[in-house]
């Protein structure tokens, strides 16, 4: 008889997210979606732009433009210190932008079995929340990197 047994997966998937805060909230990205994280920069203003694009900065001879979350999601007026930090993130096309939060906290990994969808209160189209982790007596907002910029 054959001494090789085939094991099921019972142990739970894990994603990994690059948790951050935002007006003293903690939101998660997939690691995945991400290019790397800076300091703040110098930031280029561009005109007519929408008030939650702060501009443009030159990383690594890319032109590559900065949105600030804390007023995508009307949370009010940037307030920049020096735990402030652009999270890179790559969307379609091998395209950057860069998105401003209020500090990076860590790299984080939350069991799939810990993700829940967001809010039945709020319409999926309307929110940037694909759902929320849970990771010990924390709650994660999980971002949806695409949302941000539709």
């Amino acid at each position: 008889m054959n001494d090789l047994m085939v094991m099921n997966k019972t142990e739970d998937e894990e994603k990994q997210f690059i948790v951050f805060r935002i007006n003293k909230e903690y939101f998660g990205m997939d690691i995945f979606d991400i290019n790397s994280i800076i300091m703040m920069p110098e930031i280029t203003k561009m005109p007519k732009a929408p008030e939650y694009m702060q501009g443009v900065i030159n990383l690594r001879g890319h032109v590559v433009p900065i949105m600030s979350l804390r007023k995508r999601m009307n949370y009010g007026e940037e307030n920049i210190t020096k735990d402030s930090r652009i999270i890179i993130v790559n969307l379609e096309n091998d395209e950057l932008m860069g998105v401003i939060v209020d500090d990076v906290k860590e790299v984080m990994n939350i069991p799939t079995s810990e993700i829940v969808e967001s809010s039945p209160f709020v319409k999926k189209e309307d929110s940037f929340i694909s759902g929320v982790g849970k990771k010990d007596d924390e709650l994660i907002s999980i971002f949806e990197v695409e949302k941000l910029i539709a």
